[in-house]
C-alpha cells in the first residue's frame, strides 16, 4: 500500500468536517484527492467522487487506482447532486466553488433535507450567500472554522437539517458561528472587513456591516 499523502490545508479543513464512519458525496472532486483521503484514512466508509467535467474526473480515477482505492471510491460525472441519491451519501461536501454556485446545487437538491445528512461547505467567494440560504431553508450551522493556505484564508462550516426556517441576521451571515478566540477566524473576517469597505465605496450600507464586524469581534 502506498503511504497516505498530506492534503494541503485547505483541504484537510473540510476533512475535519467530517463524520467518522460515513459515506460521503465530493461534489466538484477535481482530481479525487479528499475522497481517496478520506476512506485511505478510515474517516469515510464510502466516496463518490462527482464533477461535471470529465478529465477531472479521469485524473481522479488515477489517483483512486494510484492509492489503491477502487473499492472504497467510485467516481461520478454529474451536474452538482442530480445524478447523487439520497441513500448513497450521508456527508455531501461542496467545496472550492462561489457561493452562488453552492446555493444553486443545494437548491436543486431538496432530498438534502434530511435530518441525518450533515453538508460541509466551502465558498470561495460570498460565504454570506450560504449561510443565509441554509437558514431560510431550515438547516443550521454545526462547526466553523477557517484556515490558511497558498497564502490565503479559507472558511468552511458543516450544517444540518432541523426544519426549522427562519432568517438570519446580515450580521450573522458574514461572521457565521466565528468567535474572538478563534484567531484564524478573526483573520477570515479581517479580509471580510477589507472587502466591505472596498464595497462601501459604491454602497455606504457594507461599510455599516463591516463597522458591526468590527465593534463585535473587536478588530
Amino acid at each position: 500500500m502506498r503511504p497516505l499523502f498530506i492534503l494541503n490545508s485547505r483541504l484537510e479543513l473540510c476533512a475535519s468536517l467530517v463524520r467518522k464512519g460515513v459515506r460521503i458525496a465530493d461534489i466538484g472532486t477535481d482530481h479525487a484527492y479528499l475522497p481517496v483521503w478520506l476512506v485511505r484514512a478510515g474517516i469515510a466508509s464510502f466516496a463518490l467522487a462527482c464533477d461535471i467535467k470529465a478529465e477531472p474526473l479521469k485524473a481522479g480515477e488515477q489517483n483512486i487506482r494510484k492509492y489503491h482505492a477502487e473499492n472504497l471510491v467510485e467516481t461520478r460525472l454529474c451536474d452538482g447532486l442530480r445524478s447523487v441519491k439520497s441513500d448513497e451519501v450521508d456527508d455531501i461536501i461542496i467545496a472550492g466553488m462561489g457561493g452562488e454556485t453552492i446555493v444553486h446545487i443545494l437548491s436543486d437538491s431538496p432530498w438534502i433535507k434530511d435530518k441525518n445528512k450533515s453538508l460541509i461547505l466551502q465558498p470561495m467567494s460570498k460565504h454570506e450567500l450560504v449561510i443565509s440560504y441554509l437558514y431560510e431553508n431550515g438547516f443550521e450551522l454545526k462547526e466553523h472554522k477557517c484556515t490558511f493556505a497558498d497564502g490565503k484564508i479559507y472558511t468552511a462550516f458543516s450544517a444540518f437539517y432541523t426544519g426549522n426556517a427562519k432568517p438570519c441576521s446580515e450580521l450573522f451571515s458574514y461572521t457565521g458561528l466565528l468567535t474572538k478566540g478563534n484567531e484564524n477566524g478573526l483573520k477570515f473576517l479581517a479580509s471580510v472587513i477589507n472587502h466591505l469597505e472596498k464595497k462601501s465605496h459604491s454602497d455606504p450600507h457594507f461599510g455599516e456591516i463591516a463597522k458591526e464586524i468590527k465593534e463585535r469581534f473587536s478588530l
